[in-house]
């Protein structure tokens, strides 16, 4: 087998596994948007002060009874959490732009003087600094308001992508977006969501009352990766379609219209 044929077919595998591992995040984190929405509207009388919602769900021939509790009174032999999904659809990802950017001579236009090696370095550090500003962005008081924090986010992303186009190829541009959002989303769970959880259970497990504001932060980082799901599954399809999305003159203008698309389609999923 060549060297090229070796190279399409490591670029088929593991965008083949991206994209199933990807479903799998992004349909846990539909599903767990559905059940927040649902579960408070059936609770019985019968149950405690913990418990804020019930759920029964049929699927598979099987039945379902899923209870949410604002902090677990018996600590069970066994918590599934989900965080793997989350990982493996970034690390994925992340050899995808190695093999088809960083390798495959994707990331320049053909007339650029810049350096393979400097725009794969340019590439690192915008992933690095996309979560770095996020994160500053949604700490600082700016952040509590959440019209004002969607707004920056909203325009730092277009002036991002804009500036990537001067840079990189068009079609680079668009990928690094999507590569930014989706490493936001998994820092998101690594660096707040499960850290928050792992500190709540251990407080539990001492008998102390935990921190419920771990919890709202978890929340708010949750709520974000739904709304940026979409605008990242757009961005993946559009590799298909150059002319109408990365490839046309106004690109900058129909990734802002999908971006705010999907913010509202995430929000009436939602509800």
């Amino acid at each position: 087998m060549e060297s090229h044929q070796i190279h399409e077919l490591l670029n088929l595998l593991i965008r083949w596994f991206h994209v199933i591992v990807g479903i799998t995040w992004i349909g846990q984190i539909y599903l767990f948007n559905w059940m927040e929405k649902t579960l408070p509207k059936e609770i019985d009388s019968q149950a405690g002060k913990n418990v804020v919602g019930q759920l029964w769900m049929v699927h598979g021939g099987g039945f379902y009874f899923v209870e949410k509790q604002k902090i677990p009174q018996v600590i069970p032999r066994t918590l599934h959490w989900f965080k793997w999904e989350t990982a493996l659809t970034w690390i994925s990802g992340m050899f995808l732009l190695i093999i088809v950017y960083y390798m495959g001579g994707a990331m320049l236009e053909g007339d650029s003087e810049m350096a393979d090696s400097t725009a794969n370095i340019i590439s690192l550090g915008i992933l690095l600094l996309s979560y770095a500003v996020y994160y500053l962005l949604w700490s600082s008081p700016l952040g509590r308001n959440e019209i004002v924090g969607s707004a920056i986010s909203f325009l730092i992303t277009i002036a991002l992508f804009i500036g990537l186009d001067h840079i990189f190829s068009s079609r680079a541009a668009m990928m690094h977006i999507g590569a930014a959002f989706g490493t936001i989303m998994t820092a998101n769970v690594w660096m707040i969501i499960l850290p928050a959880q792992r500190k709540m259970i251990a407080a539990t497990e001492k008998g102390e009352t935990p921190d419920m504001s771990l919890a709202g932060k978890a929340r708010r980082c949750s709520k974000h990766n739904t709304y940026m799901s979409i605008p990242v599954i757009f961005i993946m399809i559009s590799n298909h379609f150059p002319t109408i999305t990365y490839g046309n003159n106004h690109n900058w203008l129909i990734l802002g219209g999908f971006i705010l698309f999907g913010w509202l389609a995430a929000k009436w999923m939602r509800g």
